[in-house]
C-alpha cells in the first residue's frame, strides 16, 4: 500500500489524505535542488513510512546519480532520452511513457515504450511507473488510456516490474490503492 506524489511545500496535506486513504508508505519526489534543502524528517508519523526521493530529468540525471548518496530513490519522467537512462541504470523508476506528443500509428499507439526499452528495464532492474495523474489531467483521455493498455501488455510480456501510483501534484488528485488497482486491472485485461 504505497503511493508516489510530487509535493510543493504541501507535505502535511499529502500525509493527512494518504493516512485517510490507508497508505502505509508515501514517496515524496523532489527536484534535486529541493531534495537537498528538504531536511525535515517525517519519521514520527504513526503507521506510515515516508520516503524522500529525487525527481530527475534527462539533463541532470547523471549529476544527481553522482552527487547523491547510495540508496536514494531516483525517479525520471519519460523523455526522448529513455534509452540512455535505462542503459546507464541511472534511475530506479521511469514513469509517464504515455504522455509523449507523437502521433499514433495506424495499427498501434505511439506509447513511448517498446520491446528494446522493456528488455533494458528488465536487465537493469528499472521499474516502469504508470501515472493516474496523466489520466486525470489529460485532454485526450482515450489516447492516454490506449497507450497505457499497450504499455501494460508489453511490460507483462517482457516481465518488467511495474508500479501504479497517483504521481499527484495536488493532494486531492490522490486516490485509494484499491481504486487505482481496479482501474489498471481493467486496462490490463
Amino acid at each position: 500500500m504505497m503511493d508516489i506524489v510530487i509535493p510543493n511545500d504541501n507535505e502535511e496535506e499529502f500525509i493527512a489524505i494518504a493516512h485517510k486513504l490507508g497508505y502505509k508508505t508515501l514517496y515524496f519526489l523532489y527536484d534535486y535542488d529541493n531534495y537537498q534543502s528538504k531536511k525535515k524528517n517525517f519519521a514520527d508519523i504513526p503507521g506510515m513510512k515516508i520516503v524522500k526521493g529525487t525527481l530527475a530529468d534527462s539533463k541532470n540525471l547523471k549529476k544527481i546519480k553522482n552527487k547523491t548518496e547510495e540508496g536514494v530513490f531516483v525517479a525520471a519522467k519519460s523523455s526522448d532520452k529513455d534509452m540512455e537512462i535505462m542503459e546507464g541504470s541511472l534511475a530506479n523508476l521511469i514513469f509517464s511513457f504515455e504522455e509523449n506528443q507523437r502521433r499514433d500509428f495506424i495499427h498501434q499507439r505511439a506509447s513511448g515504450l517498446n520491446h528494446i526499452l522493456c528488455s533494458l528495464a528488465r536487465k537493469n532492474n528499472i521499474t516502469v511507473g504508470f501515472s493516474f495523474a496523466s489520466i486525470l489531467n489529460a485532454k485526450n483521455t482515450y489516447e492516454i488510456l490506449g497507450r497505457i493498455m499497450q504499455n501494460l501488455r508489453m511490460c507483462r510480456q517482457f516481465k518488467v516490474k511495474t508500479v501504479i501510483a497517483s504521481f499527484a501534484k495536488n493532494p486531492y488528485e490522490m486516490r485509494s490503492m484499491h481504486d487505482l488497482m481496479s482501474l489498471f486491472k481493467i486496462l490490463e485485461w
